[in-house]
């Protein structure tokens, strides 16, 4: 299984904008698609919901591609 390690820069970041962000998405409307689609899972569960908020320490999968969600360290504090 292939691992993106994607540093949040804010707080959180909603699912589908962490999907177009990372390239599993080409697009928005793709990415949206793929959550209603029920392909995304988040911390292992199926997540239908496409604007919910991933923060760091999660773990997003997709068809054989694993995004884990990580702290920025050089981010100013919120």
């Amino acid at each position: 299984m292939n691992t993106i390690d994607f540093l949040l820069r804010g707080e959180y970041i909603t699912l589908d904008a962490l999907l177009k962000a990372t390239g599993l998405a080409g697009s928005g409307g793709a990415a949206k698609a793929m959550v209603a689609d029920g392909r995304v899972q988040v911390d292992g569960r199926d997540e239908l919901r496409k604007t919910c908020k991933i923060r760091a320490g999660q773990v997003v999968a997709v068809t054989g591609t694993r995004v884990r969600v990580m702290a920025d360290p050089d981010a100013p504090p919120a």
